[in-house]
């Protein structure tokens, strides 16, 4: 699939549902929200760049902390939720613009700080992205990521990317740590900081988000009933499909 068929696979996913990101529990909150303010706390007048903004929330999460932050994202629906959140909360230093995170439309050396929450999976060229992420960071600037991780097992990995591919054909792959701490290194980027942790999905709401049609949902039941034992224990896999997955966030910096 080219780059230009797979965004506007993204943007025709993901538009009609950006009110429900808004408002869904594990996009508004989370440890990692309360993780990102104490890591963007030393940055004072900072501009920052939230690549795959979605709903906006890193972005509102790190307002009240900088000078300025970019919201950016590829669907411009999302892009319209956030203009709408940031105006009704009074967030005056949030600006928005629409692309990929393949290439970025910003100056070299533009930013402090680059972040990034729940959208890496869903990018064609992960290690393209962080090249750009390189180029947009002043040195000595930062990438906090923030994602669904791989368990990196081959067992639990195949199972885990075949149920996000099918509840939502966006979906690319979700990165184990090794693999970001990989990618990250071969761009320039050193990881200083990375934790991991575990996201509790609630079944329904997980595929109502994405508007994923019945006879999808039922395939994936029928996947979640049919893996043996050992990956149901790992995912604490539940009776009405809700199950734990993996995270990791990470901060990593650009060298002068």
């Amino acid at each position: 699939m080219t780059r230009t068929a797979h965004a506007q696979r993204i943007s025709d996913q993901f538009s009609p549902q950006a009110n429900a990101y808004l408002t869904s529990p594990v996009h508004a909150a989370g440890e990692d929200l309360q993780r990102l303010q104490q890591w963007l706390a030393p940055l004072g007048h900072g501009h920052i760049l939230d690549i795959g903004c979605g709903a906006g929330h890193a972005s509102f999460t790190a307002s009240p902390l900088v000078e300025q932050v970019t919201a950016y994202d590829l669907s411009n629906e999302m892009l319209r939720v956030v203009k709408e959140t940031a105006n009704n909360r009074q967030m005056t230093n949030i600006d928005c613009q629409q692309g990929i995170a393949e290439s970025l439309p910003f100056d070299d050396q533009q930013f402090d700080c680059v972040i990034s929450r729940y959208s890496a999976h869903h990018w064609q060229d992960v290690p393209q992205a962080l090249r750009e992420v390189y180029r947009v960071l002043k040195p000595g600037g930062k990438l906090i990521m923030m994602d669904i991780a791989s368990p990196g097992a081959p067992l639990y990995d195949i199972w885990l990317q075949s149920i996000e591919v099918l509840r939502d054909p966006s979906h690319v792959r979700d990165y184990s740590p090794g693999e970001w701490l990989q990618m990250a290194t071969e761009s320039g980027l050193r990881i200083e900081q990375l934790i991991t942790g575990q996201l509790r999905l609630d079944f329904q709401q997980w595929v109502s988000r994405m508007n994923t049609p019945g006879p999808t949902v039922a395939t994936i039941r029928a996947l979640q009933q049919a893996i043996s034992s050992q990956v149901q224990d790992y995912f604490q896999l539940q009776d009405n499909g809700s199950f734990t997955t993996d995270t990791v966030m990470f901060c990593a910096q650009r060298h002068p």
